[in-house]
């Protein structure tokens, strides 16, 4: 019979409706409860206490002595956290460190800080210091700590993603590497079967020459000693056919003299050049594999030299202005040759004009859409053409604007159009416009001379270059983020994003290349203003930001950086 203090159920309030014994009041019976269970937040009497405790499923729960409890009703009753330790699985984490500010089970805590003065079971700490549990701070600094795990979990995937795309490139460079050693070892056979050929046909001659004087002996020797057998009665004639056998005798001895001293053909033998077998022996690859350091958008980037290239070909009239360049995920790189209205695509390696395109007016900015189409914006005709890459080059397709159309980029789906001076336009790929950004947060005029556009993959940034207002960083919204325009850069002309998210930005007038974080943070000058060559127009990377090309006012060369 379980027992404890009867309580009249006719004078029974909430308050002490709470602190009755939940088995007991389960069968009927107001018995109040001396003890409370945190775990299972029900007070219990002396006997249904002992029922609890030989319940397997609540070994180990914490049971208090109702004295033990701050008063009040059970919802403001202190209760231990129902986490339970990693190390511990069985214990509950219920116990407090002041001294090291650490959480834990009890056997943490004999174990871990046995010698620590301050510990304690934290709702009783939490009752006697009025502790404030203040866990705003703490989400807000989880959630921005998320954001940053996040992003760097992004990072992992485009590195994971780059890396597979890199392997495939290099298997790619092997294969190619193999065949020209195939190619190369092919010459060396084809050498060496066409010396052998040379060498025996040589002697073949020989051979025959030896055989045909052979047989010119022969018919003499058969000739003379035919004349010598037949009967003949003039002893003159046989006499000159004695000497003629004699002749013949003699030539033919001679011949057979010198052909046996001379031995006509020795034995051929090849023998083959077993250093290259050796060479090959001594190599366990066709070439060496080695890690460089990853560029990060926040990692200035270094030069460490450069050459030039000829990007004129043989149809154009006039000489060569690059105003945009853009790199293709193959690394090739597509060229807006201004003066001649051409798109050009480069080689990946030797950067050679490989192909080209005319356009029906001067071609301002490119940008890719995808890995086999670009688009080029042709502000006097305005409008944008869309080029494809496959095969020959050639335009697809095109839409028109109600304004000359001069910078140009694309991100999720959607073109960002710039006129001259006064707007950036969104539009979708079939022309139809979507929005427009002309004023800053003040109702201030946002643009004065725009070159160029570059946005951000997510659209969450859109870069505009103005050659009198430097770099300005929107959101896609429209709203200024930031603005850069001072003596470092002197009429923007380009602005460039990387794979890597840093955003490359050309001064036409300084005459180098800054290099700034996607807000918009100058990171640093990757080139020097200085230069004897006049001031840059486009700048451009390639995927792997190892090689960073740029072109300069009327100028036939672009210039590769080693980066």
């Amino acid at each position: 019979m379980a027992t404890g203090r009867q309580i009249d159920s006719d004078n029974l309030s909430d308050e002490i409706f709470d602190v009755l014994c939940s088995m007991c009041r389960n069968e009927g019976r107001n018995t109040e409860g001396e003890k409370y269970c945190v775990d299972c937040h029900d007070y219990f009497c002396v006997s249904c206490v002992k029922v609890h405790s030989k319940v397997p499923l609540c070994a180990g729960h914490k049971v208090l002595d109702k004295s033990q409890v701050k008063s009040g009703t059970s919802k403001a009753l202190p209760r231990a956290p129902a986490e339970r330790c990693d190390r511990h699985s069985h214990k509950h984490i219920d116990m407090y460190c002041q001294n090291h500010d650490n959480v834990g089970c009890s056997t943490c805590m004999a174990v871990d800080h046995r010698l620590c003065k301050d510990t304690f079971y934290i709702p009783e700490f939490i009752q006697n210091n009025t502790y404030q549990v203040e866990s705003r701070d703490i989400q807000t600094k989880l959630k921005e700590i998320g954001k940053t795990l996040e992003k760097q979990a992004d990072r992992f995937k485009q590195d994971k993603q780059r890396l597979l795309k890199r392997k495939v490139e290099i298997l790619a460079d092997i294969r190619k590497f193999r065949q020209e050693i195939n190619d190369h070892l092919d010459k060396l056979e084809k050498s060496s079967i066409d010396e052998i050929e040379s060498k025996v046909k040589c002697l073949e001659d020989k051979i025959e020459d030896s055989l045909k004087q052979l047989q010119a002996n022969k018919s003499r020797i058969r000739s003379a000693n035919n004349k010598l057998t037949s009967t003949n009665t003039n002893y003159s004639e046989v006499f000159v056919y004695v000497k003629m056998g004699e002749d013949a005798a003699n030539v033919a001895t001679k011949y057979m003299e010198h052909a046996k001293i001379k031995s006509t053909v020795g034995n051929i033998e090849f023998q083959p050049d077993r250093t290259i077998l050796t060479q090959l022996e001594q190599k366990k690859t066709i070439g060496t594999l080695s890690e460089k350091p990853t560029k990060t958008a926040d990692n200035l980037f270094q030069i460490k030299g450069n050459q030039s290239y000829d990007v004129k070909v043989n149809s154009d009239e006039n000489v060569c202005y690059i105003k945009s360049a853009c790199c293709m995920e193959d690394d090739t790189i597509i060229l807006a040759d201004y003066n001649n209205m051409k798109l050009k695509r480069l080689h990946s390696y030797n950067y050679t004009v490989t192909d080209y395109c005319d356009l029906p007016g001067n071609p301002w900015h490119v940008c890719m859409i995808n890995n086999t189409q670009v688009a080029v914006t042709v502000p006097y005709k305005q409008e944008v053409h869309f080029i494809s890459l496959e095969r020959n080059m050639k335009t697809t397709n095109k839409i028109n604007t109600d304004f000359p159309c001069y910078g140009l980029a694309y991100a999720n789906n959607n073109l960002y159009i710039s006129d001259r001076s006064t707007s950036v336009y969104m539009y979708t790929l079939s022309g139809r416009k979507l929005n427009q950004f002309s004023k800053d947060q003040s109702g201030h005029k946002l643009f004065s001379y725009m070159y160029s556009l570059a946005v951000s993959k997510d659209a969450n940034r859109i870069y505009v270059a103005d050659s009198n207002n430097g770099l300005i960083v929107l959101d896609n919204n429209g709203l200024v983020i930031t603005t850069f325009n001072d003596g470092q850069l002197k009429g923007a002309k380009c602005c460039y994003l990387t794979e890597a998210g840093s955003l490359l930005v050309s001064g036409y007038d300084s005459n180098n290349v800054l290099q700034f974080t996607c807000d918009g943070e100058l990171i640093g000058e990757v080139t020097k203003a200085g230069s004897e060559k006049m001031g840059i127009i486009s700048v451009c990377c390639n995927q792997q930001m190892t090689k960073m090309c740029i072109s300069r006012y009327t100028d036939d060369n672009i210039e590769v950086f080693d980066i």
